[in-house]
C-alpha cells in the first residue's frame, strides 16, 4: 500500500515521487530522487526536490512549468519512502539498511532485521547518531526493553546506525 505521508513530509534522496501534470502525459510519471536531492523533468530540467514538502515542490514545479504550459495543474505525491533508513551492524539476521516506518520502535526494527544472533551481546547494543566524528553513542539494553517494556527513552531517527556487538 501507499505509505501514509503527513502534509509536512520532507522529501529525501531515494524517495519515489509521482508527478502528474494534467493533460500532459509526457510530463507525468514516477521519478526517483537522486542522491544529490535532484529530480529531472522534461522541459524543466533539474529541480531540487529533497528538503521540500510535496506541496512546496508542487508550487515550485507549477511556477517553472508556466513557461511551457498554460495554467499547468501539477500534483506531486510520494509513492515510496526510501530516504528514511536505519542501518544495522553486527550480530543481527540482516546487516545493512532497514526501511524505517513511522513510530517503529527499536525492538520492531531489530525484529524486522531478522532478530539478534545467538552471539549478540543483548545488554551492550548501542545506537550511533549524528555525523561522522560528532556521533553520539546511545546505549540500549535489549533484555530490559523486552522484559520490562522499558525503551529507555530511545526512539529511532533516520540515519541511525544500530550496533549489535
Amino acid at each position: 500500500g501507499t505509505p501514509t505521508i503527513s502534509p509536512g513530509y520532507v522529501i529525501g534522496a531515494d524517495d519515489v515521487l509521482v508527478v502528474t501534470v494534467w493533460n500532459e502525459g509526457q510530463l507525468s510519471g514516477s521519478i526517483i530522487v537522486r542522491p544529490d536531492g535532484m529530480i529531472t523533468l522534461p522541459l524543466v530540467g533539474d529541480v531540487l526536490a529533497a528538503g521540500s514538502t510535496p506541496m512546496q515542490l508542487k508550487a515550485d514545479l507549477t511556477t517553472r512549468l508556466k513557461k511551457f504550459v498554460t495554467d499547468p495543474v501539477v500534483d506531486v505525491s510520494v509513492a515510496a519512502v526510501n530516504s528514511k533508513r536505519v542501518y544495522f551492524v553486527g550480530e543481527v539476521g540482516h546487516v545493512g539498511p532497514l526501511q524505517l516506518t513511522p513510530g517503529m520502535t527499536i525492538l520492531q526494527a531489530i525484529a524486522t532485521a531478522g532478530g539478534l544472533s545467538p552471539y549478540a551481546n543483548r545488554k551492550k547494543i548501542y545506537i550511533l547518531r549524528g555525523e561522522q566524528g560528532k556521533q553520539q553513542k546511545i546505549p540500549f539494553n535489549y533484555d530490559r526493553a523486552l522484559k520490562k517494556d522499558d525503551m529507555q527513552g530511545v526512539s529511532l531517527v533516520p540515519g541511525d546506525t544500530i550496533v549489535v556487538p
